[in-house]
């Protein structure tokens, strides 16, 4: 018997030996079955106490008696080995290995690797690492790796099917895993020093370049590479510490955040806070999944024998949460450099080209090398480099997306070198955190930051990689400059930083409700992330109210009042505006609006990595967005102009604007319709305060669908608002106070940002929103200053003279539509001028990349697609827009790229971004970058969209453009036979028949293919270049497309089956879509250019539809209009609100030819119900009056013709009274001389005769 156990003793050994070397001598025997030991141990068999575990934790299994469930065997030999690296137990029976894990198991430390059942969600007690613990497992440099334990032979990690004949293994991730914009759910693990998912070329020449200049001819391998050179698996010395067996080690760590176990929970927290603290912007990031390959003691190829004691140890760790990717590059040693043959010596592998150290795309896209240690001979510095974690030879990078260095980088020098920071905007007010990584930072060093052209502003460092700067408030918006020196360096380190526009940034204090807008609110409940501030629950807040005011060139922005302070950051607050009555800010009253700023009372600590006593101590912030201040100031105004205090101030503002320049002169004309607007891209964008996709609620704007605004600031810096009610008409100011109005101030500003009127967001609420409040909002609607706003200051321009652009586009393989509508194909391969304009003024150059269509099932596709566009105007920079591979489209569909950098518009407050003359933003229900538009400031418009890797570009001209653009697109003069104008001004002629396409390629499109030299007629190509590319890697000029367009007359008669397909996916007549079908046997292709083009001429339907407006018809103040409609047949009647009375005309009528009928009275107004009696009694008098004075008049000229009559007639009886005396005188008279009458008169002419004779002697 005993022999028959002294056989097993002795083929176990020699078994163990064979696998792990020769045991550790306090290797002791156990009978599983007795639990006998042979060299007695008291404590054997017994349980092992929770308390006798590290920091007390309990370990995987709990009960470390043997367990006969688990292990199964009977008779068997277990080895218990007490080396504090190997305290495990194994069975061996029938060629299987099961594992025991004793009390002082360490996942960490030990090369056994732990159970598998704990990535299956295996039970036991849920593990919860301590803050000790976990400061202790982050003092190792190297992240666990095994060679042994395991389900696989007891081998743990080790790739014991990676040989010298087979270098690499496939492995399945089960997991999406993004990397440089690619995501894969595989990868192949090479002992040649990286990670690889697609196949490489056959061949490699020295030094390596990627990515393959050959491809597609030639494989572009995608692959991470930490050291990417030819090795092979070398031996180790008696000297190594670490008798680990050499070679590649694979291990994955899945589901971390819902693992329990303890390997799964340390991994995790290990991995969370080595990238939090170790790349910047990765604050929020929590790993899922995790990859962790070791290259142990590799050693170079061709060298001789003794080389293989000449070797490399290295760790690669990948983290990611299926969104971001995080690469961690672990350099423990390096004592070659380079394989012989890439002209490394054999005995050290020294010399020739080094190893390349990077990332490469693939499929010909991007790469990413990291210099200067790449295929250079200071690559043995990358082991005392890179400071990740405080680690020499630790290096991480951010690979998602694009290549993001979180290490620094004391080895290259210049004068433009790259910085890298987090976040990579902030709100223009100030106060934003940025994390710095560029240079390598010492304790003491002297940090200087400069943001665009302001004053330095000093830094702190935080450790080796992290240096932080606080943005100090900037009047300026859009990309500007960020630059850092250290200590008395220049400023060499480099960055593009985006400043918010206070109105448009990150949206960080919430109010609950609109009561803010009232003029006297009871109370305002706002909200905050807390988390925005600090994590600690216990912190005490300051609420601060801050305001501006331009009294002069120099705008000011002022602090104003504390709110609150020392309240406790619980994420909310109530501000009760009565609790300012007693307020008196008597140098401040003159501002209307400003903003609310939440900070820490007590700043934070942030400790450096290099000594726990040095600390940074930093105060966070937080902004609103613009506030009016009415609740705050409501007391002071009501003291200072009494309890009317509103129209005071607007009186004030009206007088003041009057003083100011007219501007509307200069701005666009609003369309007539929604439908107009949506389709002006080059002068129009959607105002975000009132956008039917993002933002319905339209305050300013009431009952208004959707508000268009101007996408760059006129020559004067000013803005035109376009809103549209629900019928989609404009609505006008002149109607109602919610009507659209014209901005003195762009949203955006006006260059210099530093001067009154031109600073973003703060100058438009000073001259354009506080209005608003002022004469509008807290007074009435019918109040003269509200009219006076609505009617003088800020009325809305009518659309009459409103003129739609004309619109040119091009889509499928390809198809073009020309401004005239000229239609055909052009398959030309390489970069071409779609639009060029001929005049300075309006300078405007738009290009096409085309490329070959993929290859269908039969082979070669002879037709080509748009792949790119770019766009350059008045000395803008050129905005590309690029398609992205099939593969690398699960987050961003389109490349951005705009001064050689690429942009995103993932983020709110990066929806829209603002270059000098040009604007670029996506539209807000575009989440994946599908659809970009470009906005120049002389009115030219660009729309690409992207939709299955197929690509459309729409170009919108305004009417300043006709007769002066040439180009693939044409000459927009409305006559369609001038299209195709040549490069040298003469003409091709215009081809009608569809089959006729190779005239048009050999005498029209290719005569604009584009180089990189520049062409005086032509232009030079604008497109970004990288990696060698040039325009003649593009343009194939021998390229011979397929020419006929319809497929019964190119297809072969086994295609049968593709004709009928064709009849039903494409309608009739569309021999775009039948081509296309025919040419790619490509369904979503198809249903793309019919798509496409029906878009197109949609486009241009709604351009060419003639709206007539009859313009603006005043609503009469405390009146109302039965309609808003300005069209023809409109009938508008009229009424006045109650207590007030109509007068004058009642009904107006649009005419046909857009004007309103001839009034009958020529005016309408509302009179109130007083007055209109009054007028009405007075007309009445006036009446009365009107009868009664002529009446009066006449009864005085009759009564005076009547005493006139009586006085002759009294004249004239008096006569014959004087007549009758006279003659009884001369009757007594004859009597008494007793003379006759006839003697009588005869004595009487003689007296007579002689009186006059007397007279006439006197006078002569």
């Amino acid at each position: 018997m005993w022999f028959k156990y002294f056989v097993i003793f002795v083929l176990f050994s020699v078994s163990v030996k064979g696998l792990d070397g020769d045991l550790p001598p306090d290797v002791e025997t156990i009978d599983v079955e007795t639990t006998n030991v042979s060299k007695a141990d008291p404590d054997a068999g017994k349980p092992i106490p929770v308390e006798d575990t590290p920091n007390g934790v309990p370990p995987v299994n709990t009960n470390y008696e043997v367990d006969k469930s688990l292990v199964n065997v009977t008779n068997s030999l277990v080895n218990v080995t007490k080396n504090p690296r190997r305290t495990y137990q194994t069975v061996n029976k029938m060629g299987k290995y099961s594992t025991f894990y004793a009390a002082d198991y360490d996942p960490m430390t030990s090369d056994t690797a732990p159970p598998d059942t704990d990535q299956r969600g295996g039970g036991g007690t849920p593990y919860t690492i301590s803050e000790p613990r976990l400061a202790e497992i982050r003092k190792h440099f190297m992240y666990p790796f095994f060679d042994k334990g395991g389900s696989d032979n007891n081998l743990g990690d080790f790739q014991k099917d990676i040989q010298s004949s087979i270098p690499q293994v496939h492995k399945n991730l089960n997991f999406q895993l993004p990397f440089f914009g690619f995501r894969y759910n595989y990868t192949r693990v090479s002992v040649n020093g990286y990670l690889e998912f697609s196949d490489p070329p056959p061949n490699y020449d020295y030094p390596l370049v990627f990515p393959i200049k050959e491809w597609p001819k030639k494989n572009d391998p995608a692959f991470i590479g930490i050291f990417f050179s030819r090795c092979r698996i070398g031996n180790l010395r008696d000297g190594d510490i670490d008798q680990r067996t050499p070679g590649v080690y694979f291990r994955m760590e899945r589901d971390l955040r819902t693992r329990q176990d303890r390997m799964g929970v340390e991994i995790r927290e290990r991995l969370k806070w080595d990238i939090r603290t170790g790349v910047i912007g990765s604050e929020t990031f929590d790993p899922k999944h995790a990859v962790i390959v070791t290259w142990k003691n590799v050693t170079f190829t061709g060298g001789f024998a003794n080389a293989k004691y000449k070797t490399n140890t290295f760790q690669m760790v990948l983290a990611t949460d299926e969104v971001f990717t995080y690469a961690m590059f672990n350099y423990l040693n390096l004592d070659w450099t380079s394989h012989t043959e890439a002209g490394g010596d054999s005995q050290n592998g020294e010399g020739g080209v080094s190893a390349y150290v990077g990332f490469n795309a693939g499929n010909g896209t991007r790469s990413y090398e990291y210099n200067p240690y790449s295929q250079a001979s200071v690559i043995r510095d990358l082991t005392s480099v890179g400071f990740g974690n405080g680690f020499k030879g630790r290096h991480i990078f951010r690979i998602d997306e694009d290549i993001l260095l979180g290490s620094c980088n004391k080895d290259i020098d210049g004068a433009n070198l790259p910085l890298k920071f987090a976040p990579e905007s902030g709100n223009m007010l100030g106060g934003t955190v940025v994390n710095i990584t560029g240079p390598c930072f010492n304790l003491n060093d002297r940090i200087r930051c400069k943001f665009d052209v302001s004053n330095e502003v000093f830094g702190y460092v935080v450790d080796k990689n992290r240096a932080i700067c606080v943005q100090p408030q900037l009047y300026a918006e859009g990309w500007v400059n960020l630059q850092i020196a250290v200590n008395s360096e220049a400023f060499k380190w480099k960055g593009k930083y985006y400043v918010e526009s206070p109105a448009s940034a990150t949206q960080k204090i919430f109010f609950k409700d609109m009561k803010l807008h009232e003029k006297s609110p009871s109370e305002l409940k706002i909200t905050w992330e807390k988390q925005n501030l600090t994590t600690n629950d216990n912190a005490n807040i300051r609420i601060s109210l801050w305001g501006y005011r331009e009294t002069t060139m120099k705008p000011v922005f002022v602090y104003i009042t504390d709110i609150a302070d020392n309240v406790q950051n619980i994420g909310e607050h109530t501000i009760v505006p009565s609790q300012f009555r007693t307020r008196v800010n008597q140098y401040l009253t003159d501002i209307k609006f400003g903003f609310l700023q939440i900070n820490l009372t007590e700043s934070i600590t942030v400790n450096t990595y290099t000594t726990s006593q040095s600390s940074i101590n930093l105060t966070p912030v937080i902004w609103s967005r613009p506030i009016p201040l009415g609740w705050y100031f409501q007391f002071q105004w009501e003291n200072q102009y009494g309890k009317n205090w509103p129209k005071y101030l607007c009186d004030d503002w009206l007088r003041t604007d009057r003083y100011l320049k007219n501007f509307a002169h200069e701005l666009a004309q609003c369309p007539c319709t929604v439908e107009q607007a949506l389709a002006d891209k080059g002068r129009f964008m959607p105002d975000f305060d009132c956008d039917k996709d993002s933002n319905p609620i339209c305050y300013y704007n009431n009952q208004a669908l959707h508000c268009v605004k101007t996408g760059s600031p006129t020559l004067e810096g000013s803005e035109q608002q376009c809103c549209y009610d629900k019928n989609g008409f404009l609505m006008l100011s002149y109607d109602q106070q919610w009507g659209s109005s014209p901005r003195r101030c762009h949203n955006l500003g006006k260059m210099p940002y530093n001067e009154a009127t031109k600073v973003p967001t703060l100058s438009q609420w000073f001259n354009d929103m506080v209005p608003k409040y002022l004469c509008c909002l807290w007074q009435d609607e019918q109040a003269v200053g509200c009219e006076t706003l609505r009617f003088e200051r800020r009325p809305t321009q009518d659309c009459v003279a409103y003129q739609a652009p004309g619109v040119a586009g091009v889509y499928g393989d390809p198809h073009f539509v020309t401004f005239d509508d000229v239609e055909y194909t052009f398959n030309g391969k390489g970069e071409f001028a779609l639009v060029k304009s001929v005049t300075q003024t309006d300078n405007l150059e738009i290009q096409g990349r085309f490329e070959q269509m993929d290859p269908n099932t039969y082979g070669e596709v002879r037709a080509t697609q748009l792949t790119s566009v770019v766009a350059k105007g008045n000395n803008t920079i050129a905005i590309e827009v690029r398609r992205r591979p099939l593969d690398s489209r699960w987050r961003y569909r389109l490349d951005v790229i705009a001064d050689n950098r690429r942009l995103y518009f993932d983020r709110p407050s990066l929806k829209f971004q603002h270059f000098q003359g040009v604007t670029i933003y996506t539209p807000s229900y575009i989440l994946n970058q599908s659809e970009v538009i470009i906005m120049f400031d002389n009115g030219a418009g660009m729309e690409v969209v992207d939709n299955q890797g197929f690509m459309s570009a729409r170009v919108f001209l305004p009417w300043s453009f006709i007769n002066k653009t040439i180009g693939l697109f044409g000459n927009w003069s409305f006559n369609k036979e001038d299209d195709f104008t040549l490069p040298d001004g003469s003409r091709a002629a215009i081809v009608n028949n569809i089959n006729d396409m190779e005239r048009v390629y050999n005498d029209f499109g290719s005569k604009w293919m584009l180089e990189d030299v520049l062409d005086p007629q032509k232009g030079r190509a604008l497109f970004h270049r990288e990696f060698g590319r040039t325009s003649a890697t593009y343009n194939n000029k021998t390229f011979k497309p397929q020419f006929l367009m319809n497929p019964e007359d190119f297809l072969p008669t086994n295609r049968s089956t593709d004709l009928k397909r064709i009849s039903e996916i494409c309608p009739l007549k569309l021999y775009e879509c039948y081509y296309d079908y025919a040419m790619t046997v490509d369904r979503d292709l198809a249903h793309y250019t019919k798509n496409y083009k029906a878009t197109i001429y949609q486009y241009k339907e709604t351009t060419r539809r003639k709206v007539v407006s009859c313009g603006v018809l005043e609503t009469p103040r405390f009146g109302r209009k039965s309609t808003f409609l300005f069209v023809p047949g409109t009938k508008v009647t009229y009424e006045c609100i109650q207590e007030f009375v109509l007068v004058g005309d009642q009904r107006r009528e649009c005419q046909a030819d857009g004007t309103w009928n001839i009034p009958e009275y020529g005016y309408t107004y509302c009179l109130r119900q007083q007055e209109y009696s009054q007028r009405q009694a007075g007309l009445a008098s006036g009446i009365i009056m009107a009868i009664l004075i002529p009446l009066i008049l006449l009864f005085v000229y009759l009564a005076y013709r009547f005493l006139q009559r009586r006085q002759k007639e009294k004249e004239s009886e008096k006569l014959q009274e004087q007549q009758f005396m006279e003659s009884q005188r001369r009757a007594q008279e004859a009597a008494t001389k007793k003379l006759t009458e006839a003697e009588y008169a005869s004595e009487d002419e003689d007296s007579n005769v002689t009186s006059t004779g007397a007279k006439e002697t006197t006078v002569y």
